[in-house]
């Protein structure tokens, strides 16, 4: 589908009726005949009297921005659960905008103290629409327990955890594989990613678990929030968000950008974990360019998926990060708990050991929720 022009109104608020002014949709009357154009799709969400109004002006249908990104999602999911998502929004979407769909039956058959069957359809199709929309809720929420289980599972060998966010086809999936050595597959489209992929990312002798999740766009739908509630949920509880933004687009561009994820960070409630600024596609830029992103985003890390440029110091700084939140912790392991002390081997990367009489004299860095675990073998005065 090709656009064939662009009509742009600056008003203080939207008409409550169909969306344009009355002048403007005249004018928009005039570029549709001038185009031959079949379809008009705004840059908006329209309430549905919006949308059902401006269609009886025009003559064709018009979808609004929550639509379109709606059908790219279904393009796209090819889960069980993505599916479940995506339907799951689109029903959510359309419940509102049923009202009237039967409109020419309903003086049909009507009467003293009857209904027409225009409003029964109504009716039925609205009940259909919430019964499924239940059943979609429930299937969802088994999913979610699912991943409670698959975390918790996670959380036990204390690995931690990073979240790849950012707006869509910033490149977080290439990033991924070229951090990890995964083969996630990977496109340059919008949402070529919507179910979240967990890769392992070792670093230092230190393992990480590094996931990839759905991206965000300017205005994201409140129905894709709720709806892939789940999905998102892995960046809510993540360590460590690296925030991934496309370093090729212009910087007023990259700023709507960052502003945009920032908001949808902050409105899913991932506001504890800290966070490191991904300049993607360092391949795309020149000399001039990556001399003002040093200068406007100086803590950022430029890198390429690509061709790797970036990747050695964006793995430190994902060290120096957790390296901040570790405890030192002095330890007496005895003898015969080996499987403690691989256990801390895989927890601590490098630690220091002294073999002594009496047991294994351990010093670490670790987390401090793994720490508490081994209080019981601290030394005196190192109490973890």
């Amino acid at each position: 589908m090709a656009g064939v022009g662009e009509l742009v109104q600056h008003r203080e608020h939207p008409h409550p009726n169909t969306y344009l002014g009355a002048g403007k949709l005249d004018e928009l009357k005039e570029e549709l005949a001038r185009a031959d154009a079949n379809l008009v799709a705004c840059d908006d969400e329209l309430s549905p009297r919006q949308e059902r109004n401006l269609e009886g002006e025009l003559g064709m249908p018009v979808i609004d921005r929550t639509a379109i990104i709606l059908d790219i999602f279904a393009s796209h999911a090819h889960t069980a659960e993505g599916k479940l998502q995506v339907e799951l929004a689109q029903l959510e979407y359309n419940l509102a905008r049923m009202r009237g769909l039967w409109s020419h039956l309903e003086r049909l058959g009507g009467g003293i103290g009857t209904r027409g069957p225009g409003e029964t359809q109504i009716e039925t199709d609205r009940r259909l629409a919430r019964d499924r929309i239940g059943a979609l809720k429930r299937r969802l929420a088994q999913v979610r327990s699912s991943r409670a289980v698959m975390r918790a599972e996670r959380q036990r060998a204390q690995l931690p955890s990073v979240a790849l966010a950012g707006y869509t086809n910033a490149g977080k999936s290439t990033l991924l594989n070229a951090l990890t050595g995964a083969s996630v597959g990977v496109g340059d489209r919008l949402f070529q990613t919507l179910d979240p992929t967990t890769r392992l990312l070792r670093a230092d002798g230190r393992d990480y678990l590094l996931t990839d999740t759905v991206g965000f766009i300017r205005k994201l739908p409140h129905q894709l929030v709720d709806a892939f509630g789940a999905t998102l949920e892995e960046t809510r509880l993540a360590a460590l968000i690296l925030h991934v933004a496309d370093a090729s687009v212009p910087e007023d561009e990259l700023a709507m950008m960052i502003r945009a994820v920032e908001d949808v960070l902050d409105e899913i409630g991932a506001v504890e974990a800290p966070r490191v600024l991904v300049l993607c596609k360092a391949d795309l830029i020149d000399d001039e360019r990556r001399a003002e992103l040093s200068y406007r985003h100086p803590d950022a890390v430029l890198v390429s998926g690509l061709s790797g440029e970036g990747i050695g110091p964006l793995t430190e700084r994902i060290e120096e990060e957790f390296a901040r939140t570790l405890v030192e912790i002095e330890l007496l392991l005895p003898y015969g708990e080996g499987a403690r002390l691989a256990e801390l081997h895989e927890l601590a990367g490098d630690l220091e050991r002294e073999d002594r009489g009496e047991g294994v004299r351990i010093r670490a860095r670790l987390p401090a929720a793994a720490a508490a675990r081994f209080e019981r073998f601290a030394l005196s005065g190192d109490r973890a």
